[in-house]
C-alpha cells in the first residue's frame, strides 16, 4: 500500500514517520515521548486512512495500546476543540490500513464506547499520561478508537 506522509506534519513526526517506513517498522517504531511531554520510549504504530476529500492514503504514527486481538489510539490531537483529520477520515471510511513494527495488516477502525472506553482510556492514560491534559483542555470527548483486523 502506498503511504504518503500529510504536509501539515511537523518536520519531527514527518522524519519519524519517513524512518518508519524506510526501516520497515525497526527504525521509528519507538518514539521519545519527552518530545511531546511524556516520559521515555513509547512504541507507535502507522495508521493509514484514506482522505475523505482528497481520496489520498494518508499514513501518521501513533502511540498504541492493545485490544482484543487488535490496538487502540487515541483521538487526541493535543486537546484541540476539533477532532484530527485522520479520526474525520475513518468515520468515512473505516476501513484503515495498519503497520505495528514489520507487521502490516488492514482494520476496521471503531469507536469504544461505555466501560470498554474507559478501560481502554485508563491503559492508554498509564501509556501516555498527557491524554489526562489534553482532554481537560477540550470539551469534546476524545474518541479512543479499536482497529481489529479483518
Amino acid at each position: 500500500m502506498e503511504q504518503s506522509i500529510p504536509d501539515y506534519l511537523p518536520d519531527w513526526i514527518r522524519d519519524h514517520v519517513k524512518r518508519y517506513i524506510e526501516s520497515d517498522g525497526a527504525d521509528g517504531h519507538y518514539w521519545d515521548a519527552s518530545l511531546g511531554g511524556g516520559e521515555g520510549m513509547i512504541a507507535t504504530l502507522l495508521l493509514t486512512t484514506t482522505g475523505r476529500k482528497s481520496g489520498k492514503t494518508l499514513t501518521i504514527p501513533l502511540i498504541y495500546g492493545r485490544a482484543g486481538n487488535g490496538y487502540c489510539v487515541i483521538a487526541s490531537k493535543g486537546g484541540a476543540p476539533a477532532h484530527p483529520a485522520w479520526y474525520l477520515n475513518l468515520e468515512a471510511d473505516p476501513e484503515v490500513h495498519v503497520q505495528v513494527a514489520a507487521d502490516k495488516f488492514t482494520a476496521r477502525a471503531r469507536v469504544a464506547q461505555g466501560e470498554e472506553r474507559q478501560a481502554l482510556w485508563d491503559q492508554m492514560v498509564g501509556i501516555y499520561a498527557p491524554y489526562t491534559d489534553y482532554q481537560a483542555a477540550t470539551e469534546r470527548l476524545i474518541p479512543v478508537v479499536v482497529l481489529d483486523p479483518v
